[in-house]
């Protein structure tokens, strides 16, 4: 087994640091158009955070039953040198963007990312506020373990963009070089993504690098301030009615789904999905 460090581990401080400064700059120099920080949202955010972690180590159990299966059984092994991890970090970055990017247009999977989404506010305590329920991720990853990529290996490229992702969270940062944003995700890039307004709307799916949005049509420069949160809000700040709010409202539509057609359209298609009206129905409001 590959000997990598626990990235997030050894950021914890780093994370603690940055989020204390960012709380000290914000209250010397407040911004009034900025969402800033709120103590309950804030408090809601690193619960989650924590929370995340417990779940997430519960999670691992099978998903690492299945990675370690399917890499017994590749012929395939790709070695962890100094110049393979930056290639798998690409790899992983790459893969990334299709799972985040179905996590935003697949209703059931969005109920998993839709808590990241649920803050009004943006800082680095919203970078912490993660789901409970992300056993959704591990199959967008199984072509890399498919493709001779070590468990270890490919849980150090995850938990690396995870941490280049933290910084991302802020509206301290304005715009960094020309180049840089061209290239890497940015507070500017991410600040689009986390919007509410309909032209921001599933774009900047990036995790690492923006080149991909680039490539695959959903990049959207920032130009107008945005309004963070979802098209329809939450107002609870309860942990626990934050991970699962969004399934239970998949719950309710189900049981009032009129066909077994509609149950599937409610599951698997977008979060704002709605069935066709009969010409002598209504058609009811979009569900956020």
């Amino acid at each position: 087994m590959p000997n990598l460090p626990d990235v997030v581990l050894w950021s914890i401080p780093a994370f603690v640091l940055l989020t204390v400064i960012e709380m000290v700059s914000v209250r010397i120099h407040p911004d009034e158009d900025a969402a800033g920080y709120e103590a309950k949202d804030a408090a809601a955010s690193v619960g989650m955070g924590l929370g995340s972690l417990a779940f997430d180590f519960l999670w691992k159990i099978p998903i690492v039953a299945i990675y370690t299966a399917v890499y017994e059984l590749t012929p395939l092994r790709v070695p962890v040198l100094w110049w393979t991890v930056p290639l798998m970090l690409l790899a992983q970055d790459f893969f990334y963007y299709w799972s985040h990017r179905g996590h935003h247009v697949i209703r059931i999977l969005w109920a998993c990312h839709v808590v990241h989404h649920s803050s009004r506010k943006f800082n680095l305590t919203t970078a912490l506020r993660q789901p409970w329920t992300s056993l959704t991720v591990w199959p967008f990853y199984l072509p890399l373990i498919a493709l001779g990529v070590h468990p270890a290996a490919l849980a150090f490229c995850s938990s690396a963009n995870l941490v280049y992702q933290f910084w991302i969270h802020t509206e301290r940062i304005d715009r960094m070089p020309r180049w840089f944003e061209f290239v890497f995700n940015t507070p500017s890039h991410h600040r689009v993504h986390h919007a509410s307004q309909g032209g921001y709307l599933d774009r900047n799916f990036g995790g690492i690098l923006i080149v991909w949005d680039r490539l695959f049509g959903s990049f959207v420069l920032e130009t107008e301030r945005p309004v963070y949160g979802l098209t329809k809000n939450i107002t609870t700040y309860n942990p626990l009615r934050v991970a699962t709010h969004e399934y239970v409202s998949i719950a309710r539509d189900l049981k009032a789904a009129a066909s077994w057609r509609e149950r599937a359209g409610r599951v698997f298609r977008g979060p704002g999905w709605q069935p066709v009206a009969a010409p002598d129905q209504p058609v009811e409001e979009p569900v956020a």
